[in-house]
């Protein structure tokens, strides 16, 4: 596990406001942050070093590329082990209808959300990417009726500065 790192209110603000537009200048940041644009381009440049801001994603609509279904598979390894392990969560990376895959404790080992065209196209990849293979001993499965993104991620307890109108 990384260890957690320290963020300023100035931090957590220029966090909030890319994680709701991830493409805002460094110009119009600085403005509403209230800093330098070099000040902002600095900071900005140390949480990315630090590994706080990950990157940036394009997010896609399934269904408007085909893959209108979606579903989480309950995948049970055995046996457990490294060796079996390692080579199962690269293969299951590398499909196309993989978009997350969580590795769990519990009676389930992973839990992987896929995005498919319809039930055909996910009993194809159950039965032939999944269940297919020998280190698999059972895959349940559940579609998803809809989904909803969530807020943004900071840190607990922390809360970013308002400006006041006209400062």
């Amino acid at each position: 596990m990384s260890e957690s790192v320290q963020l300023d209110p100035v931090d957590l603000h220029l966090l909030r406001l890319l994680q709701n537009d991830a493409r805002t200048t460094y110009r119009d940041l600085a403005a509403q942050v209230g800093v330098a644009p070099s000040t902002c381009l600095d900071r900005v440049t140390r949480l990315r070093r630090s590994g706080v801001i990950l990157g940036h994603q394009l997010r896609l609509d399934p269904a408007k590329l085909g893959r209108g279904l979606q579903a989480l598979l309950s995948v049970q390894v055995r046996p457990h082990r490294r060796e079996l392990v390692g080579p199962f969560v690269e293969r299951i990376r590398a499909l196309p209808e993989s978009r997350t895959v969580f590795h769990l404790t519990g009676p389930d080992d992973y839990l992987v959300h896929v995005t498919v065209a319809d039930m055909a196209d996910l009993q194809r990849l159950v039965l032939d990417e999944f269940t297919a293979r020998r280190e698999v001993a059972r895959v349940e499965t559940r579609l998803i009726f809809q989904q909803w993104d969530c807020g943004p991620l900071l840190p607990p307890g922390q809360t970013v500065p308002t400006r006041a109108a006209g400062a």
